[in-house]
């Protein structure tokens, strides 16, 4: 989440006004937003569930080269997924048939140690 907002604020120049400032912080729940006048726009919502949190929340901002850039995440006992992406995100090759077969192999093969 951090990283995304890092991500967000890292295009954002040093001269942009901030538009609107949000934050609610309280012992269960929290929300924030910011929205600045070179197109980020960041909001994000946790509620505590028992012990563990769930946050959903959206960043948006214009790349460098114009492309409207947008992220809708969900982090909960599950861990950071990513709900909708613009442009997409990329997604990790597939995993070579000799390495899965490897696997395999070592799965059916433990080590006697």
């Amino acid at each position: 989440i951090a990283f995304a907002c890092l991500l967000a604020l890292a295009y954002a120049n040093e001269d942009a006004n901030i538009l609107r400032s949000e934050q609610e912080v309280n012992v269960d729940n929290f929300k924030y937003a910011l929205k600045l006048d070179n197109s980020v726009d960041i909001e994000q919502a946790g509620q505590l569930h028992g012990e563990e949190w769930k946050v959903d929340g959206q960043h948006s901002w214009n790349s460098p080269e114009g492309e409207a850039v947008s992220i809708q995440y969900v982090a909960d006992a599950n861990g950071f997924q990513v709900l909708s992406a613009n442009p997409p995100l990329p997604t990790s090759p597939p995993i070579p048939e000799a390495i899965l077969r490897s696997l395999e192999w070592i799965k059916n093969h433990p080590s006697k140690e």
